[in-house]
């Protein structure tokens, strides 16, 4: 008799094993899916530590590339800052996690997708979303929203006794005090003794990036060329170093922002569900990203175009944050950014220091700008008597407003003026 397939997204961890080795207790064939985004694991290990608990195949996808280009570089294009802050590098790798996951369910010829993600984050949401819109007749088993799963594991030291029960080596997978989430993007921290807002978080939760003070007093002086919104090609021009491939420039400024302690972020979020979550971040590599792409589009794009695209930069954060990466929404809101990106082409010169990253320099084959023009020295071509005009006119709705204030109220109108 032939078992059904379940997918399981697996990390290696206590939770994903203890997962992995419930259901192959419960009769289920278990196929583990290993999503390599940029984190730092032996996936050798991983692998054959699934092979040991009881699952009968182990993918291993490298979705780097496929990460930076076909999710970071999109969400660049649009300045997505989620709250004014957070550069979202969980949520924008979970979309690319979850169609790779249904993309093997589908070559097994599985119904089952499963994942680890708790009952109360955001993750399990972005999974769950991603699963549905790709293929909406998939059964999705969430284990910390299962009454029978639930019922046997209460909390840790349910997950540990029953690691004891059945051999399942944990000794490599011991909790910090606070949870992490590692991509190439970035490495979030939260919970646990990070859960006190109040409290600065000890210089040895940080992974990714350099403290202030051990970040060189030198700065580090990079030219980044964009064509569309998009980077195509990164240079030292220190000491020469150039980089052309999209993932080797984003994990050259990763290198690059991590020496300079650049991308630390502490913050309250909202998450989707409703719960304020306070997480600590390390962002170095997509930190400079935004900030060159946001100063080039200030020489290259145009007024009213940036400030329609600016006004939709919380909507599209916030649907990445949430999980409708795939989703109609998000299917209009990138054909907007990326029409609102052409002939954002060009060059931003960018100074490291210190955790800053500043803009020194900016020049594009397509600039909007007219040095002439704008001169306080120079005429350009611009009549300074014309601008009388242009006041008056802006001025008819101005005046029209202030005739009707005093028609509606004349009693108040008369009594403010006379104090004045």
């Amino acid at each position: 008799m032939n078992k059904e397939k379940i997918i399981l997204a697996y990390s290696g961890g206590l939770d994903t094993s203890i997962i992995l080795k419930w259901l192959v207790n419960k009769g289920y064939e278990v196929i583990c899916f290993i999503g390599d985004v940029g984190q730092k694991d032996d996936f050798k290990a991983v692998e054959e530590k699934a092979m040991a608990l009881g699952a009968s195949k182990v993918y291993i996808k490298n979705l780097q590339k496929e990460f930076v280009t076909g999710y970071i570089f999109p969400a660049l294009q649009g300045n997505a800052l989620y709250e004014g802050r957070y550069l979202l590098g969980t949520s924008l790798a979970r979309p690319v996690l979850a169609k790779a996951q249904i993309d093997i369910a589908h070559e097994e010829g599985a119904t089952i997708v499963s994942h680890g993600s708790t009952g109360k984050g955001n993750d399990q949401v972005r999974f769950e979303l991603a699963y549905y819109a790709l293929d909406p007749k998939i059964g999705v088993f969430s284990p910390w929203k299962d009454v029978e799963f639930l019922d046997q594991f209460k909390g840790r030291n349910d997950l540990l006794a029953y690691a004891d029960e059945w051999d399942i080596h944990v000794t490599a997978t011991r909790e910090k005090p606070y949870s992490e989430d590692e991509n190439l993007m970035h490495i979030s921290h939260e919970a646990g003794v990070l859960e006190d807002p109040s409290s600065r978080p000890d210089a040895s939760v940080f992974s990714m990036t350099n403290g202030i003070g051990d970040a060189p007093e030198k700065e580090s002086i990079l030219e980044i060329e964009f064509k569309d919104g998009i980077p195509t090609q990164i240079s030292n021009l220190d000491d020469g170093t150039v980089k052309t491939d999209g993932l080797d420039m984003f994990l050259y400024l990763n290198e690059m922002g991590s020496l300079h302690g650049i991308g630390r972020i502490d913050m309250v979020e909202n998450r989707f569900i409703g719960i304020k979550s306070r997480g600590v971040y390390e962002t170095p590599g997509a930190t400079i990203l935004w900030e060159a792409h946001r100063d080039l589009e200030g020489i290259a794009m145009d007024k009213e175009v940036m400030h329609i695209r600016d006004g939709l930069i919380p909507k599209f954060a916030e649907l990445i944050y949430n999980g409708f990466w795939f989703s109609p929404e998000m299917d209009f809101l990138l054909t907007c950014i990326a029409k609102s990106q052409e002939a954002v082409d060009g060059t931003v010169r960018v100074a490291l220091l210190k955790g800053n990253v500043i803009s020194i320099g900016r020049e594009s084959p397509t600039s909007l700008y007219d040095q002439d023009m704008s001169s306080m020295d120079i005429e350009g071509g611009f009549d300074a008597t014309d601008s009388q005009g242009f006041i008056n006119i802006n001025a008819i709705r101005l005046k029209a407003h202030n005739y009707v204030l005093q028609k509606r109220n004349p009693y108040k109108w008369r009594k403010e003026i006379s104090n004045e």
